[in-house]
């Protein structure tokens, strides 16, 4: 019962800290003032896949928890698998966007890394990544969750991609996208590029699924 109270305490922590981040970045508020990368404000910041993860992962903690605390209450045995299998691909998510911007976009950025731990992201790019995983490996262990759940996994990722691939296909002007509609900047180096990073994203997603299965259920 104690590893399902702080399941709760950090996934209610994670739900607070998106919706706080989610009104700062909407609203266009700042704490720190300068150019900085991938922050926009009102319906633009839904582009991102940084956003989406993380509103993904803000909303199945708050379901999580409200099935951790029937749990506790006695009224349910156990939480259901599939709330367990949600939690799996929404902390894949958030871990590809930890991933995203400390290995690849925080290196070719004009400020580095530091330009993209300011303001919003800096709970979307660090803050609730890291308390997601650590959540989901320690304190939501299951042995219910089946190999074949680490598929699901890859979902919002394959979304994305298609969301992106669209976009990408219909900016495309004498060959080449502008950084306005490749805005991580994946096909800067030619459209080719769709048919590296897109498959190699969905790869890394699998990877980090199955990682994540692993611990998870790791006792």
């Amino acid at each position: 019962m104690k590893r399902i109270k702080m399941s709760i305490i950090l996934n209610m922590s994670i739900v607070l800290m998106t919706i706080f981040a989610s009104i700062i970045m909407f609203t266009g508020y700042q704490f720190k003032t300068g150019n900085f990368e991938l922050e926009h404000s009102k319906l633009e910041m839904f582009k991102f896949f940084t956003v989406d993860s993380n509103l993904l992962m803000g909303a199945t903690s708050l379901v999580f928890s409200v099935s951790e605390l029937s749990v506790l209450k006695r009224a349910k045995e156990k939480v259901n698998v599939k709330f367990y299998a949600l939690k799996l691909m929404a902390t894949v998510s958030v871990s590809i966007t930890f991933l995203t911007v400390f290995g690849y976009l925080g290196h070719i950025a004009k400020g580095g890394i530091a330009s993209m731990l300011t303001n919003a992201n800096l709970f979307f790019h660090l803050l609730i990544p890291m308390i997601s995983v650590l959540t989901f490996i320690f304190f939501e262990k299951t042995t219910e969750l089946k190999m074949r759940y680490s598929l699901l996994g890859t979902l919002p990722t394959i979304i994305y991609a298609i969301f992106y691939l669209i976009n990408i296909i219909i900016h495309v002007e004498d060959g080449k996208v502008s950084p306005l509609y490749d805005w991580y900047w994946f096909v800067q180096g030619g459209l080719w590029q769709t048919f590296i990073v897109l498959p190699l994203m969905i790869g890394i997603s699998y990877v980090i699924s199955l990682i994540l299965w692993y611990f998870n259920r790791k006792q």
